[in-house]
Formats: structure tokens, sequence, C-alpha cells
């Protein structure tokens, strides 16, 4: 039997963005494995969503750092499964993930290499260290990549001009099964009062990590700048920034217009109850929680950053992410005019049409059987 290995630093990733793979290479013959450090939590952390899927487990201690000498262990622990296992695919995700697999996969002679990068570190406006750092480590790698895939523009015409993978290629996204939102029917006032919110509120909603990247704190510095009891700002996620923003929530004194809900097993339906989708991240790749609310019919105000411009164009929603103010500015903007907040989850809607799973699975299983 073939046998195939996906590899992320993190193991919630392939249950959350990438069983669709999983199952094709299952259909193609592929015995699939999977590397990652399951002792680290993210994406919920729930390993669970594993078991029945016929995947093979691998524990590797990833770190998310490059600069750490823990990663000497990590090469020799991927090195050693490569060896032994004698896999005929190996495909890579993540930063970490995709460096460490691409040196060990080399070490080990696998044939066939594929990294799908969710976004480079280097970018328009990225500080100077992100290019002296990553693009360098990402040149000298795609030397050792079969296949490198890009799931927004900028990237991928960087990686053409640039790399020297064998092959280069665009695909839009992960995959989002739009199915999924939109259509939830039970009574949006019931949920909002399981939430604890009043029903007379305006919904600002933010889902993902609590970590720098994410921004969340420019969007609790609006919300005590607008000086608008009516709204509430709900966070879905976890992470180590936590503590920090609930204590400047504290320090503003809107502890009554800021919910931290954590991770969410029922974000569809949280969507729904949405006002407004908020993301001021500083950097994304392609970003899977604005095509979810987009799915959902959510108009959104977001960062000006690559990617999230993959995916919005209206220039009065996209605001640059440390310009607290025009955020501000957007959301009362579209909070105040239903005819604009209706043009715009109309139009979010049909764009999140485009980056359905059942595209993004077609051109996936397309570039596995051309590398088969």
């Amino acid at each position: 039997m073939k046998k195939a290995l996906l590899v992320t630093t993190v193991s919630g990733f392939v249950p959350q963005f990438e069983m669709n793979n999983v199952r094709m290479l299952q259909e193609m013959g592929y015995e699939v494995h999977y590397a990652a450090n399951y002792h680290t939590p993210s994406y919920g952390n729930d390993n669970s969503r594993l078991d029945g899927t016929g995947i093979i487990r691998h524990q590797v201690d990833f770190e998310r750092s490059p600069f750490t000498l823990k990663n000497i262990a990590v090469y020799k622990q991927l090195k050693k499964v490569m060896k032994e296992e004698q896999f005929d695919l190996v495909h890579c995700h993540t930063p970490m993930g995709g460096a460490m697999a691409r040196i060990a996969g080399h070490a080990a002679k696998i044939k066939t290499i594929i990294y799908t990068a969710h976004g480079f570190h280097f970018y328009k406006g990225a500080p100077l260290k992100n290019w002296l750092i990553y693009f360098t480590m990402e040149y000298l790698l795609s030397y050792w990549t079969t296949e490198q895939i890009c799931i927004n523009k900028e990237d991928y015409e960087l990686a053409k001009r640039k790399f020297h993978a064998s092959r280069v290629d665009y695909i839009p996204g992960v995959g989002l099964d739009c199915s999924k939102f939109g259509h939830y029917s039970a009574d949006l006032d019931d949920l909002k009062s399981k939430l604890g919110i009043a029903k007379d509120k305006k919904i600002l909603l933010s889902a993902g990590e609590l970590i720098k990247r994410k921004n969340h704190e420019t969007i609790i510095q609006a919300v005590k700048e607008m000086h608008d009891n009516t709204i509430v700002y709900v966070i879905c996620g976890h992470g180590e920034l936590e503590g920090y923003l609930k204590k400047l929530v504290k320090e503003l004194e809107i502890e009554e217009q800021v919910y931290f809900l954590g991770y969410r097993n029922d974000i569809a339906e949280i969507y729904q109850v949405a006002d407004l989708f908020v993301f001021p991240s500083y950097q994304e790749g392609l970003p899977f929680a604005l095509l979810e609310a987009m799915a959902s019919k959510k108009a959104a105000v977001c960062s000006k950053i690559r990617g999230n411009t993959d995916l919005i164009d209206d220039e009065d929603v996209l605001v640059e992410p440390t310009d607290m103010r025009g955020f501000c500015k957007a959301i009362s903007k579209v909070l105040s005019d239903n005819d604009y907040r209706k043009y715009l989850e109309k139009k979010n809607y049909e764009t999140a049409q485009k980056f359905d799973k059942q595209n993004v699975t077609g051109i996936m299983r397309q570039i596995y059987r051309e590398l088969d």
C-alpha cells in the first residue's frame, strides 16, 4: 500500500482544515499518517476528532519558534519516522511543520514533498526581519520542494518569481463547506439569551486565537472609543493573550460590552446572531473565519492586508490594522446604514461560494493525481 504523511506543527490543524485532503488520499489508495505535536493546544485541541478517520498518528515535539535548539530533536524524530515508514508522499503545512518536514524529507530521500503555505511570514509591509529570516528560509527550502501550493494571489506570484519548487500552484483556500453556514433557523433572540446578551444589543463578532497576530486589542479599544452602549463585542477563541485582553477590558471599564466565549463548536450558530463580523488581523494567508462569516451572509469590516483583500474589495470596510479610529468609522457606517449592510451581506455570500470545498477539492485532486 502507498503511504502519505501529513505534517503540521500542532495536531488540531488537520481535523480543522485538511480532512478533505485526507479522504482524497485514502480514496487514491494511500495509508495516511499524521505527524504533529499532539500536546500543544490549538484549534480546540480536540484530538478525538481524529478517531475513526484511519489516520495513523506520530507524536513529534514541534516548537513554533525556528530559533530553539529543540528543533534538532524534531528533525531527528521526523527523519526516523520517514525512514521507517518509507513514505511515497509528504504533504506539509504551517511554517515550522513545512520547514522541518522538507529538511527531514530531503535527508530521508522522500520522492514527493508538497508544501502548502497558508500565508508566508514575509509579505508587503512585513518587518524587514521577516524577509531576512523567513524569505531566506523559504528560498532555500524551495529547492527541496516538489510542489509549492499558495492560497492567496500575492504569495502565488512571489513563489512563481522567486522560488525553485518544481511546481507552483494556486488554490482558493483550504475549501470551506459553505452548506454548513447561513442556514440556522432557530430563534436568534433565544440564542442571544443563552449567550447572556440582551436582544436589543448590536453584536460585533470576532473568531480567532487570542494572540497578537489577530489584533483583538484594536477592536476592544474601538468599542471604548465609540461610546455606544448598544454595541457589544463577542470574541470566540482562546490563546495566550486571554488574561491580557480581559485585563485591558477591565481597565477600559467596558466589561459589560465585551464577551469572551472561548473556543466554540457552535460557531455556525453564533455567526447568525452577529450584526457585523470584525477581523482586524495583522497577518493572514486566506482567513477561514472571515470566509465562514461571509458564507453566513454577514457583512465584515477587516484589516487591509494580504488574504483579506483576496476576499473583500470594498475600501470602506478595509482598514489599516493599527487604525483604531478607522475601525470605529467603518463599523459605525455599516451598522447605521441597513441598505449598505444588506449589500455587503449579499456580496460576501456570493464571493464565499467561489471558495467552496467543491472547487478546492477538484484542483487538489488533480495535483495529487499528477504527482502520484
